[in-house]
């Protein structure tokens, strides 16, 4: 049996919203992941940072004021660390994020998670 299609979702997030959108659209009914209430462990994003084929910086959103707070962007901080801020604090993750058939993509724009589906 495979695994349902997921979406790491933020409702408030225009790009959030209409990725979700263009996946129902297909027919797709995806487990929906309020990511800030329930956060991905450091061992789900080391597998989604993996499956995107990126470093944990490019997923995360360096503009967020919690950021530059906890100095992450120093470039001393290893892979681990970057990744343990982002499950302890979500707001930093770039979103959306599709996962489906083994697959990852980042809905920035929302087309682009047409090429895992």
């Amino acid at each position: 049996m495979t695994e349902p299609t997921r979406i790491f979702h933020n409702p408030r997030c225009s790009k959030s919203r209409q990725t979700l959108e263009l996946l129902m659209d297909r027919g797709i009914e995806p487990e929906i992941i309020r990511y800030l209430e329930t956060p991905p462990t450091e061992q789900e994003l080391t597998d989604i940072v993996s499956a995107l084929g990126l470093e944990p910086r490019d997923l995360m959103r360096t503009k967020e004021k919690e950021y530059k707070e906890l100095g992450l962007d120093s470039p001393d901080l290893s892979r681990n660390q970057l990744i343990a801020a982002m499950a302890a604090n979500p707001k930093l993750i770039e979103r959306p994020i599709v996962l489906a058939n083994g697959k990852a993509a980042v809905g920035r724009p929302p087309e682009n998670v047409l090429s895992i589906l």
